[in-house]
């Protein structure tokens, strides 16, 4: 049997519902707890990068907007916001940025003109593209093709039929476009690191022990997923507009209409998704069950390895409760580098930087001897001179092999330096 764990200064496991979330990110994923989250990378070379950040909520700033209803809209916003931001800093641990390609001349420009900052531009671009592509396909299009099927099918015949069938469009057009993004291999592979935060979610909830094995034996259907909010965004969209308020005359009369009332109906799915994901019951998970049906096809079932991703995340995301904790590589986004866990100590990292700097000196000195025997050369006429020339190339071949102790003693710096093992 796992050990259970009791929640932070002993508070029982039934507290830690609703404290922790996250998302899926490039090979790996992100947790969020309060104001803190932490990314967890998979590389290339196996290690786990952890990179923290912090994310304070303009809810705890102004408290209007942290009231039912408003707080749902303001909440979609923000978690777009650390969405795209999480994803460009797990590019950045992956590596993607240290993959040297032949670059053209538009690439060429474009680093010239706009540099570390083209990034972000990117994501702001792809942004919005993603933000119209949504309301293009899940809000536009359904209208659209009710009314032509009501104007030239029905001849106007539809009436109240309209709403349903422009429901039953909608949640088909979001059914298809998960089920051919789920096709990609990349997405697939998302979609497994979905599962995998999922499973750490319920078991750290349960109060259990953040092992691989523990993790693994719990389900990837959680109520407060993301999919399963998007679901309910437009089950109720579906209800809201089936009322007879709303016009069917003009169907961009009824797109911008729409796009008013989103924030409404995005607050009261938000505050629908809250309360089923705390009070967990029949009623609830009676009405939370379409959504979970969706994930069926936004989560995969997580390797060990991505589990073990998914438990650094949360774990790097909660030092208070995990200060025993330390990630295996830690990646600093401002200074946009990486350090294991074995160089944290510091003293020999800054013991090898000062035996390089004795080194760089040493070659220093051994120029200058060069430089004398360049002179000794042109002297060269006396035998005396010839004589200082030899005792000059002596001392040259000593600072020479000054210079192959310093590397030896350099090597052997980062020799101790890269031991520690892993977490």
């Amino acid at each position: 049997m796992s050990k259970k764990q009791k929640g932070p200064e002993g508070t029982p496991a039934c507290s830690r519902l609703g404290s922790v979330g996250g998302q899926a990110v490039l090979e790996g994923i992100m947790m969020r707890n309060g104001d803190s989250y932490a990314v967890g990378v998979r590389r290339e070379t196996g290690e786990i990068s952890i990179a923290k950040g912090e994310f304070i909520s303009v809810r705890k700033k102004h408290k209007v907007l942290d009231l039912p209803i408003i707080r749902g809209s303001v909440n979609m916003v923000e978690s777009m916001v650390l969405s795209f931001r999480t994803l460009e800093t797990s590019a950045k641990q992956f590596g993607l940025e240290e993959t040297e390609a032949e670059a053209g001349k538009l690439d060429k420009w474009l680093e010239k003109h706009f540099g570390d900052s083209l990034i972000n531009i990117i994501m702001v671009i792809a942004m919005i593209l993603g933000v119209g592509l949504s309301l293009g396909l899940f809000f536009f299009l359904p209208s659209l093709i009710t009314k032509l099927m009501d104007t030239y099918i029905f001849s106007g015949n539809m009436g109240w039929w309209k709403n349903l069938a422009e429901g039953i469009l909608k949640i088909f057009i979001f059914i298809l476009y998960l089920l051919l993004t789920s096709l990609m291999k990349d997405i697939r592979r998302t979609f497994e690191y979905h599962g995998a935060e999922h499973k750490t979610i319920f078991c750290y909830e349960s109060g259990e022990e953040l092992t691989p094995a523990n993790v693994m034996k719990y389900k990837r259907f959680h109520p407060r997923c993301g999919t399963s909010f998007l679901f309910i965004i437009i089950f109720l969209n579906i209800l809201i507009f089936s009322l007879p308020i709303f016009t069917w005359d003009n169907v961009l009369l009824r797109f911008v209409t729409k796009l008013l009332t989103l924030p409404i109906v995005v607050g009261v799915g938000y505050e629908f998704l809250r309360f089923t994901g705390k009070h967990p019951n029949i009623l609830t998970m009676a009405l939370s069950y379409p959504g979970l049906l969706i994930q069926r096809i936004t989560t995969r079932e997580p390797d060990e390895g991505q589990i073990e991703v998914a438990i650094h995340a949360l774990k790097a995301a909660m030092p208070e409760e995990f200060p025993d904790f330390v990630p295996q590589m830690v990646f600093d986004e401002n200074a946009k580098s990486e350090q294991s866990k074995s160089e944290s100590d510091g003293a020999e990292t800054n013991n090898t930087e000062s035996n390089g700097a004795e080194t760089n000196n040493t070659e220093s000195n051994g120029a200058e001897t060069n430089n004398t025997e360049s002179d000794g050369a042109e002297t060269n006429n006396t035998e005396s001179n010839g004589a200082e020339t030899n005792n000059t190339e002596s001392n040259g071949a000593e600072l020479i092999k000054s210079d192959q102790n310093g590397a030896s003693g350099t090597k052997s710096q980062e020799g101790d330096s890269s031991n520690g093992g892993d977490c």
